[in-house]
């Protein structure tokens, strides 16, 4: 991979921005996180990353926040610097999400945003510990009709097994995005490669368990998002394969009409990659409505 000949200032300006790297164990397992912002006052911002990816996935767009929020950005367990776990659940994931909030010392006033499998941990995160939340924004986080035609076998796992590569620029330049698409910001996937390979017994390879679908549970259906408690938000890649049309509409439908739906334009499903200033203004948009209004959502009945 080759980085592209002009690095925008603003890229460059947000990676200068001084950060945290704290470790948490929660049930076992070392959770790696990254923090900005010192201002405890502000409310917190949890942001979390897809399936195979980590933190810095977020650590270019994290500062753009930060005059309002502290921010952490996690590493799940089985990617990035986190701990491998035998099995992963969705009650260890939420548990994860909240003990990074209380060991940087977020209140009940946090927000968590969660793009693609990030989100349906987000969705679980909420679901248990929605009490001690302001709210969440799923990210091309596609919750599926029951009766969904899908186009390839749902039961593939979108992590590949692992290769070792003889040097550290090598293995760079293999990095893929999943599922498939371009991407014209040669800069941000350098970055995001960089920070996903760690030196093993023979050379590179990449950090996460390439065994971590096979030794997981977590749900994603339309009765989870009906239990959501707190505010919700969805931003979705106008032209994102795995959210379409007939998807939005689902979700559109099980949520209600004060939720609100953002398509970000000429942006697929790694949509912050696509469009990274076009998302951070959806997400400041978004926000800065929370934060001067009162939520009207209906609140899920009992059972």
């Amino acid at each position: 991979m080759q980085q592209s000949r002009e690095v925008p200032g603003w890229f460059e300006r947000a990676l200068g921005v001084p950060f945290e790297q704290r470790r948490v164990v929660v049930s076992g397992a070392g959770i790696n996180y990254l923090l900005w912002g010192r201002d405890a006052d502000l409310p917190g911002l949890i942001l979390v990353h897809g399936n195979g990816a980590h933190a810095h996935w977020w650590s270019f767009l994290a500062p753009f926040f930060l005059d309002d929020y502290r921010v952490v950005a996690l590493d799940l367990s089985g990617m990035g610097d986190s701990d491998h776990r035998d099995a992963y659940t969705a009650e260890l994931y939420a548990e994860e999400v909240m003990s990074v909030a209380r060991d940087a010392g977020f209140g009940h006033d946090t927000i968590v945003i969660g793009h693609s499998f990030g989100g349906f941990v987000t969705i679980q995160t909420a679901i248990r510990h929605g009490d001690a939340l302001t709210g969440v924004v799923l990210v091309d986080s596609p919750v599926r009709p029951p009766d969904y035609q899908w186009e390839r076998d749902p039961r593939r796992s979108p992590i590949r097994r692992k290769r070792v590569y003889p040097d550290r620029d090598t293995a760079a330049s293999r990095f893929r995005l999943m599922p498939p698409q371009d991407c014209k910001n040669d800069f941000i996937l350098e970055h995001i490669a960089q920070h996903s390979l760690t030196q093993v017994e023979g050379g590179w390879s990449w950090k996460f368990d390439d065994r971590l679908f096979e030794k997981i549970t977590i749900s994603n259906s339309g009765e989870d998002l009906r239990r959501l408690p707190c505010r919700v938000g969805v931003i979705y890649g106008e032209d994102s394969y795995l959210f379409d049309q007939e998807i939005a509409d689902y979700m559109f439908k099980v949520l209600d009409e004060s939720v609100p739906f953002t398509a970000i334009p000429e942006a697929q499903h790694h949509l912050f990659l696509d469009q990274p200033l076009a998302f951070v203004a959806a997400v400041r948009t978004l926000l800065a409505e929370w934060r001067h209004s009162r939520p009207n959502r209906r609140r899920p009945l009992p059972g």
